[in-house]
């Protein structure tokens, strides 16, 4: 297709991945946003376990996707694999529903059900989150200059689930009552439900290749016998065991998870360079995707201690008291423009959706504007009479959603900022280094905040939002550069297993953050790393500056060399 007769617009199946995959992401970051308050306040777990399972937890969940991955591309499709996951994940977040309605009265089944629930989220992240994304690249034809522009609308969507579900979640459920935080599971738990049922109600109708083929369905000439309802329900509740075990073991028993992390690269990096077929050119690109693979560990180790030690911080040593008085009146005006933007979201839909074969889709939209209205209406009837709203305090998981938030707010700087440079546009070495180096700011800056302050005391919130903006402008410069310098930099045949490659390396930086949120000081214990010692929060904060800025600097240092091999003639 000639690039003068594409349509100017995205197709329909692209929004409909959109919103898969923003609800798939309010439930995984609304059910992180409460995780570890949940295993310290209600199960009582320490703040060292408790930190240590999280790593175990969230590293599996960036190993798994690599096995779910496998399964779609040979067995079952990308759109089965992504309702099955889907389904799993939902059925997690029940069980960890039933988990925190029960840990008061019934403390070993509370316990127990909490693993089971860890597990199915384990699994059911492996079938869905791989999946979803490579469908996004399918809906152009190669060459389209939309496809960028895609990517980033898909990013939005994930980082829209990414703020939406720590505030409903951390809202419903971090309520400084224990036994509330149920509600949070739940929230997860329905916003999954609706995720997969969009998957159900649209996949066919509109997510499609520029041909009009539907995309996603099951390989040809996959035996009948492995599409069995019983084999693939036997088969995910095998893997669910077996997630459940390996989380179980490595929190409780024996820290395995880093060394199976590390054999697996190792491993991965002998098929590759023993293969005879690689030019020098194409082995010296793989060598670069291995070096930046190990620099993006020490970056998500340090940006993962949000859903940890972060949290801690923000729950004991942040004062999160604001007394704000919010006028009636400006919520009124604000609920006059939400109604005026609905009534353009619904001229829209009825523009762009006049088709017969869109009245699924557009009576869908019809309604869910109708109850957003409804919620509108229902918020001013309830404040009818009354004069203010008092915002008193703020839950500690609602920080974990500022991150999506800067990210909605910052991304289209950034991916204005880069063209603009023309010839002085950084190399993408350079990019990540500096992400780096703003990560090493955020810790800094925090660092400043708490130094010569007395663990009991509270300090201001604008250190600790100060820090999340500078992570995600760190993470503005790294995690999309990188993700797409593994893309270009690959042998087409070992696409695969180098994408797995920056996955294992996300999920080492993962169980990484777990063991560095077991450091994080707590009634006055004096810790050590290496012969750091750590006494409070300001020699924590600043083990990270240390880390990350040293890793920034050193990247930068190396870049040339990297852009050299990057470009190296075969």
């Amino acid at each position: 297709m000639p690039e003068t007769s594409r349509p100017a617009s995205h197709p329909k199946g692209l929004y409909i991945l959109f919103v898969t995959e923003m609800w798939e992401r309010f439930n995984y970051y609304g059910m992180r946003a409460v995780l570890i308050l949940y295993m310290t306040k209600a199960l009582l777990f320490s703040k060292v376990f408790a930190a240590n399972l999280y790593g175990s937890y969230t590293g599996l969940i960036y190993l798994t996707p690599l096995l779910g991955g496998y399964i779609a591309d040979r067995y079952w499709g990308n759109r089965r694999s992504i309702i099955t996951g889907g389904i799993v994940m939902a059925v997690g977040e029940m069980i960890l529903f039933v988990s925190a309605s029960s840990f008061q009265h019934y403390a070993s089944l509370s316990l127990l059900l909490f693993f089971c629930g860890l597990g199915c989220m384990i699994s059911g992240n492996g079938f869905f989150k791989p999946n979803i994304s490579s469908l996004v690249g399918q809906l152009y034809v190669d060459g389209d200059k939309r496809k960028d522009t895609a990517y980033t609308i898909f990013y939005m969507g994930i980082n829209t689930g990414g703020a939406l579900g720590p505030i409903i979640c951390g809202l419903t459920g971090d309520t400084g009552n224990p036994a509330d935080f149920k509600w949070a599971f739940l929230a997860g738990g329905v916003s999954m439900v609706i995720s997969v049922l969009v998957q159900v109600a649209f996949h066919h109708r509109y997510v499609k290749d520029p041909a009009g083929n539907v995309l996603g369905l099951t390989p040809e000439r996959v035996p009948a016998k492995l599409l069995q309802p019983l084999v693939m329900i036997g088969g995910l509740v095998l893997t669910t065991l077996l997630m459940i075990g390996l989380l179980y073991i490595d929190a409780t028993i024996v820290n395995y998870l880093s060394y199976l992390l590390l054999a697996a690269v190792v491993l991965i990096a002998v098929i590759i360079f023993r293969d005879p077929s690689l030019t020098r050119s194409e082995k010296q690109r793989i060598k670069v995707i291995f070096i930046i693979s190990f620099f993006v560990i020490f970056f998500w180790a340090a940006f993962e201690q949000a859903g940890a030690s972060l949290t801690f911080f923000a729950d004991e040593q942040t004062n999160r008291h604001l007394g704000w008085k919010i006028p009636v009146w400006s919520i009124q005006l604000g609920s006059v423009l939400l109604v005026y933007g609905l009534f353009r979201l619904f001229r829209h839909a009825q523009r762009q959706l006049s088709a017969a074969v869109d009245h699924l889709l557009r009576n869908t939209i019809y309604g869910l504007l109708l109850l957003l209205l409804l919620g509108i209406a229902g918020v001013n009837i309830y404040f009818l009479g009354k004069n203010a709203l008092l915002l008193n305090e703020i839950p500690p998981s609602l920080f974990l959603s500022l991150g999506s938030i800067y990210i909605v707010l910052f991304a289209p700087f950034f991916a204005w900022l880069w063209p603009r440079l023309g010839k002085h546009e950084p190399s993408a070495p350079v990019k990540m280094g500096i992400g780096l180096l703003l990560l090493a700011l955020g810790y800094l800056w925090i660092a400043f905040g708490v130094k010569a302050v007395a663990p009991d005391i509270k300090v201001s919130i604008i250190w600790i939002t100060g820090m999340y903006a500078l992570h995600s402008f760190g993470e503005l410069c790294l995690s999309p550069i990188g993700l797409s310098l593994v893309n270009k930099l690959s042998p087409l045949k070992f696409s695969s297993l180098l994408m797995a490659v920056w996955f294992l390396a996300t999920a080492a930086a993962n169980k990484f953050a777990g063991v560095l949120s077991t450091l994080y000081p707590d009634h006055g214990k004096t810790l050590t790393l290496g012969g750091y010692a750590i006494r409070n929060a300001y020699d924590f904060f600043l083990l990270f500056v240390i880390m990350v800025g040293a890793a920034g600097v050193l990247l930068l240092l190396i870049s040339k060399r990297l852009t050299a091999m990057m470009a190296v003639s075969k």
